[in-house]
């Protein structure tokens, strides 16, 4: 076992142990009936990442159109994701915990929450105390063992359902439910640049496919070689490549290389990137935010997966058109070019 799997194992037993020794202090009586009193305030605890943060829209969008007068309090973990939500009209404040220390303690002393929402369906040690010292007449979070004598009322999911459900599942403790074709994620609108706004003016992208290169972590990247040959198998199709601003240099160097690809000014933030997935024929990406991107406006996915259940599950495509590619180990570079190849051939058939 390497040095990161032992650390990830050290915090893992370690959430789970404060976990446990919280759940024999705190003793919350469980409430089996819904939510009827006002809801004036509500608190939610975002989570870390761009996907999660994408798949956590349904339920900000599904708040307001139910309780169009309560105050949605976002709790976020970084800057990242503060940033992200600053311009979602759905939102009331937003309070970085890490980030912004007179906001967050005037969220958690200066107010009491009709309602906290915990989003992890795991033990969390910063969700986990935040849950705890955040004020609030009833808490909530999602079902699971660590969970339990911690909130008064526990989303019952199976673990392995899409997010954007399981975060919507909180309506049920509201007395109301969210049909699943209605918790289609968004982006919150962004500035957009000039060149991007005239590239979405042209008509290059009609009939095109977009390529999205970048990922998340090291095992979800595709190898440059592998996008050269999928690239050269589609000589008659028009490729726009998508990137974070980490790999432009990878961009740049597929476009230059590959004559079918047309050069796209680099996007400098995901709403950027949607309004070019929004007008794609198809999106190819490895599993990371650009999956959920896709959900946001419609756009048939071809998705390449690490071999782990949780992400085949848990944040596969949803509500569109889609193929997963599977890799046969955690890593998707060990996917093959001809696999990819076959499932965007078979989608475009479509």
């Amino acid at each position: 076992m390497n040095r990161g799997k032992k650390d990830w194992k050290k915090k893992r037993l370690f959430r789970q142990a404060l976990a446990r020794i919280l759940q024999k202090l705190v003793n919350k009586p469980l409430l089996s009936a819904p939510h009827t009193g006002a809801l004036k305030t509500i608190a939610i605890l975002a989570q870390e990442k761009y996907g999660d943060a994408i798949l956590l829209t349904p339920l900000l969008k599904s708040l307001k159109k139910e309780f169009p007068e309560t105050e949605i309090h976002l709790f976020t973990f970084n800057k990242t994701i503060a940033e992200f939500f600053n311009t979602d009209s759905n939102i009331a404040v937003i309070h970085n915990v890490k980030g912004n220390p007179i906001s967050y303690f005037k969220g958690i002393f200066c107010q009491k929450f009709d309602v906290l929402f915990n989003t992890k369906d795991h033990p969390s040690t910063s969700f986990l105390i935040n849950s705890l010292l955040i004020r609030a007449r009833y808490r909530v979070g999602i079902d699971n063992e660590f969970h339990r004598n911690l909130y008064n009322y526990l989303i019952d999911i199976d673990y392995h359902s899409p997010v954007a459900l399981k975060n919507c599942g909180l309506m049920t403790f509201l007395g109301k439910s969210v049909a699943q074709e209605l918790c289609r994620p968004y982006l919150p609108p962004k500035p957009v640049s000039e060149k991007i706004t005239q590239f979405l003016e042209t008509s290059v992208l009609e009939g095109a496919i977009g390529i999205n290169i970048s990922a998340g972590g090291p095992t979800r990247y595709w190898t440059e070689q592998n996008w050269e040959i999928f690239i050269n198998a589609f000589p008659e199709q028009k490729i726009i490549v998508l990137s974070s601003p980490d790999d432009l240099e990878a961009k740049r160097k597929l476009e230059h290389t590959c004559s079918t690809i047309i050069a796209s000014p680099p996007t400098t933030n995901l709403y950027e990137a949607g309004l070019i997935v929004e007008k794609l024929l198809l999106l190819v990406t490895p599993d990371t935010a650009m999956v959920h991107i896709a959900s946001c406006f419609n756009t048939p996915v071809v998705g390449l997966f690490g071999k782990a259940r949780q992400d085949l599950s848990r944040f596969k495509p949803f509500l569109i058109d889609y193929a997963m590619v599977v890799s046969p180990t955690q890593s998707v570079h060990d996917i093959t070019a001809n696999n990819v190849i076959d499932a965007v051939k078979k989608q475009l058939q479509r």
